[in-house]
Formats: structure tokens, C-alpha cells, sequence
């Protein structure tokens, strides 16, 4: 399970499924590539709300897919073994195998510590991208301070600025998310209740921090 945790918070460190550590500060780029960039990040992450599938493929060792929802800070994610629910102030980690439910305090659970080496921080890279008749390709490069992921390329769709996939580069390998069925918008708050009634049978674990 540790070794786990610390490969999804890797895999899912740009869209930040598990790891919540995506950042950006920059509200009126000037460069191109950034506004291409910002824009899509809007329609994942603005306040409107989107849901996603995914698929994640580390170096042909950990294989991963499922679908994600967000609005603000709520976030929910279901995988075939794993599942969770964050409604803004309590989180829900389901592992169906163990048949557990771990309860946690959002951002503050132990994952922090490995989200530190994979967070990801919009200003801290250098953008870059080329058109083709229906994608755009931007490339991120880390300034040579920034610690953690090194390396980025996104594909766009350049009529529904969607985005279609992402490549990671962290230490010496790359990871790959391909994303399909987004939608931005129309996102219910009902979505981030956790649904008490199908696990009430699970072992319930409180890591709940003050």
C-alpha cells in the first residue's frame, strides 16, 4: 500500500486526483504557451467543475484507470479497488479488497510527505508548443531550481481545448496519462458525498488530524 500511494501521487501529480498539488499564480500571462495552458487548466479546475477518466501507465509497472470529479476543493475518484471522496472537510479512502475505510483530514494525511518531491507548481517552468491541424503540444521545462517533476508535455485539442494526454518526466522516466470523457461543468455537490450506506459491513480507520 505504501509503495502504492507514493506511484498514484506520482502518476496523478499535474492532475492532481490524489495529491491535490497543482498550483498556478499566474492570472495574465504573456507568453502563448502559458494562455494555452491556462486555459485548459480553467476548464479542469475552475470553479464550474469537471469529471474526467484516466488512464495511467508508469513504466509498464503500475497500470491505472478510472474517473475523477472535481469542484473547488471537493474531489472524488473511483478506481476498480480504490475509491474516495473528499467533500471539502472530511476525505474517504475505500480499499474494496481490504474492505477499509480510512477517514482523513484533507491535505493533511501522510501522502504529504511524497507530495512535496512530485508537487507541481505552474510558474516554476518554461512553456513551449507547436500547432498541428487539431492539436496543440506544449512542453514544459523546469527551471533548473525546481526539484520534483522536470519535464511536461500536454496535447490539447485545439478546437475544444480538452485535453487529451499528458507525459510526465520525473527523475529518469516518464509517466503517461491519457484522458477521455471530459466534461466541464455541471457538476452537482451531491457527487462528494461519501455514500455511507454501501460500506456501513467496512473496518472504519480514523486518521484524522486536528
Amino acid at each position: 500500500m505504501k509503495t502504492r500511494k507514493i506511484l498514484l501521487c506520482l502518476s496523478f501529480s499535474l492532475l492532481p486526483m490524489l495529491c491535490g498539488s497543482f498550483t498556478t499564480n499566474s492570472s495574465s500571462p504573456n507568453d502563448e504557451s502559458r494562455k494555452i495552458f491556462d486555459y485548459t487548466y480553467n476548464m479542469v479546475f475552475g470553479p464550474q467543475g469537471s469529471s474526467l477518466s484516466y488512464n495511467v501507465n508508469i513504466i509498464g509497472v503500475l497500470k491505472v484507470d478510472g474517473s475523477i470529479w472535481y469542484k473547488n476543493k471537493k474531489r472524488k475518484f473511483v478506481e476498480a479497488r480504490y475509491k474516495s471522496w473528499n467533500d471539502g472537510t472530511h476525505e474517504y479512502w475505500v480499499d474494496t479488497k481490504k474492505k477499509t475505510v480510512t477517514l482523513y483530514t484533507p491535505g493533511k494525511y501522510k501522502k504529504d510527505r511524497y507530495e512535496s518531491k512530485f508537487s507541481f507548481n505552474a510558474d516554476d517552468y518554461n512553456y513551449s508548443h507547436k500547432e498541428t491541424k487539431t492539436t496543440y503540444e506544449l512542453t514544459l521545462d523546469a527551471r533548473r531550481e525546481v526539484k520534483g517533476i522536470k519535464h511536461l508535455k500536454a496535447v490539447i485539442d485545439r478546437r475544444t481545448r480538452v485535453p487529451k494526454y499528458l507525459k510526465i518526466k520525473v527523475l529518469w522516466f516518464w509517466t503517461t496519462i491519457n484522458i477521455t470523457n471530459f466534461h466541464s461543468g455541471g457538476i452537482s455537490d451531491d457527487v462528494f458525498r461519501f455514500p455511507a450506506e454501501q460500506y456501513k459491513s467496512y473496518q472504519v480507520i480514523d486518521e484524522r488530524v486536528g
